[in-house]
């Protein structure tokens, strides 16, 4: 691997792009450092750190959201957009011609999220200022002062701050979109890949500075061991497929004769990536905000159902794992049937005069492949499912819970790095150099 690395290096253009893909994280990390003003950052870093989903949106943001940055919003608003937006183009008409029209359609439908993405980012940048405004500070006052969009006083300081996360935001699309076009790997990839990475000393300090390692030399260890299997398994599971063979049939036009091939579709195991992961932690945690937000109501019964709402949807609860799971499962097949109809396999087929040995073309070959990939999503859903679970089992059978397993970013660390060996590897390939893979 290390003289792959030092093969890619070697060629001036892959040069270029390893470099330019480096120089864009690195003016990543400077934007997720420039703080909006008037945030007890002390205080909000401790409570995005116990905080389920503000942890999530701080994991996609590259910590920015602990400190309350430009860049606090991350690029999440762009993925929940891309999200709805792979959802409603079966659905609505327009969206699903659109979709058939090649490259075109594609940048139409890629235009359609980036407006998407604006409202939902000015949208979720002032539910979390209302959010910290409401929280109490260590120091005194509220994590946010002087907010107020709707308040004569503070609605341009309000207005600024808000314009200023969603331009941050937006600007983090812009760099992704640079490093998928001039650099290495998917852009939005490479830029949650780096937060990921970049809040992994702090995490690791956190647990030396806990004293842990010292106490509990045994559950550290079972606890690395658990990590080292779970990213064996993403790695098998992200790469397990079933090949259906598919014979194209013969064709002669004047003297000579097309077709006759024998090639094969591959299903994958986990078609659906780390979506249904999001899907359901959005879900999970929705009931927690909701405590939040009651338990500073005026109203007694308000604050004492939130508090009971808190107790019994913990994320250290029981119900509220099992809950996670079966959303978990569930979301997977799903999404994985929507992609599957996005994809009109059959009808590709069909078109191309293509046939499944022993099945016949259109309807029949619809339900045979929609059959096994049922019965294989099942081993990716449960796996997923165990996945986003880890953090729960991993904590009860180490007694370690200073550093948890992130279900999400073990996918993510695991699925940008093989997607950009791969990358590279087929840079290596065309210049007849050995790559990583091997």
């Amino acid at each position: 691997m290390l003289q792959a690395v030092v093969n890619a290096f070697k060629i001036p253009d892959l040069r270029r792009k390893i470099l330019f893909t480096l120089a864009m994280l690195a003016i990543f990390r400077f934007i997720a450092s420039i703080p909006v003003p008037g945030v007890d950052r002390e205080g909000l870093r401790e409570f995005v750190q116990n905080n389920e989903l503000l942890g999530m949106l701080n994991l996609f943001s590259g910590s920015g959201l602990q400190y309350f940055s430009i860049a606090a919003l991350g690029v999440y608003p762009y993925i929940t957009a891309s999200i709805i937006m792979q959802l409603m183009t079966p659905v609505i008409p327009r969206l699903n011609e659109l979709s058939n029209e090649g490259q075109g359609g594609r940048n139409k439908i890629n235009q359609y999220t980036h407006w998407l993405t604006v409202p939902l980012a000015l949208l979720q940048g002032y539910g979390q200022a209302v959010l910290f405004s409401r929280q109490p500070s260590p120091s005194g006052g509220t994590l946010l002062e002087g907010f107020g969009l709707f308040n004569g006083a503070t609605w341009l300081p309000t207005l600024a701050l808000l314009l200023s996360m969603t331009a941050g935001t937006m600007l983090l699309v812009w760099v992704g979109e640079l490093i998928t076009e001039y650099g290495i790997g998917n852009g939005i990839s490479i830029i949650i890949f780096g937060g990921i990475v970049a809040s992994l000393p702090g995490a690791v300090s956190s647990l030396v500075a806990g004293g842990s390692v010292a106490n509990n030399v045994i559950g550290i260890v079972l606890f690395l061991a658990i990590g080292l299997v779970t990213i064996v398994g993403i790695v098998l599971i992200n790469e397990g497929q079933r090949r259906i063979p598919v014979h194209y049939a013969k064709r002669v036009r004047g003297s000579r004769q097309y077709g006759g091939t024998t090639t094969f579709i591959p299903l994958k195991v986990n078609s659906a990536g780390m979506i249904p992961l999001i899907f359901a932690v959005s879900i999970m945690v929705f009931p927690g905000l909701i405590a939040q937000f009651l338990a500073a109501s005026d109203v007694e019964w308000l604050r004492n159902f939130a508090g009971e709402l808190a107790l019994l949807l913990g994320p250290t609860t029981f119900q509220y794992n099992l809950l996670y799971f079966l959303l978990v499962v569930g979301f997977t097949y799903f999404y994985t049937m929507v992609i599957f109809q996005q994809q009109k396999i059959p009808e590709n087929l069909q078109r191309q005069g293509a046939f499944i040995p022993g099945v016949r073309p259109g309807r029949n070959t619809q339900l045979y492949l929609q059959k096994v990939l049922n019965r294989i999503t099942l081993i990716g859903a449960l796996f997923l499912g165990v996945v986003a679970i880890l953090p729960f089992i991993a904590s009860r059978i180490t007694g370690v819970n200073t550093l948890l397993l992130g279900a999400t970013s073990l996918l993510i660390v695991v699925g940008v790095a093989i997607d950009t060996m791969r990358q590279l590897e087929a840079q290596l390939m065309m210049r007849n150099y050995e790559g990583f893979i091997r």
